[in-house]
């Protein structure tokens, strides 16, 4: 699910980034809550792979929204 306020292209090119992201740190043997600490998100002890990669896109998405306003 992509959210709206965001352009189709960048949601897209930032969930290929979080998986890449998530991929590579998952094969160094890391956890999903390593890979939000890598883009300093809160971790969660509950928490996906799937819900990581979410978050982490957002937080991508946003920083440019920011930088735009």
């Amino acid at each position: 699910m992509f959210p709206r306020h965001v352009n189709p292209m960048q949601w897209q090119l930032a969930m290929d980034y979080a998986r890449l992201a998530c991929a590579r740190i998952f094969r160094d043997g890391g956890s999903a809550s390593d890979a939000l600490s890598a883009f300093n998100l809160a971790p969660s002890t509950s928490i996906d792979w799937n819900t990581s990669v979410t978050r982490i896109a957002e937080a991508l998405c946003v920083s440019q929204q920011c930088k735009a306003a």
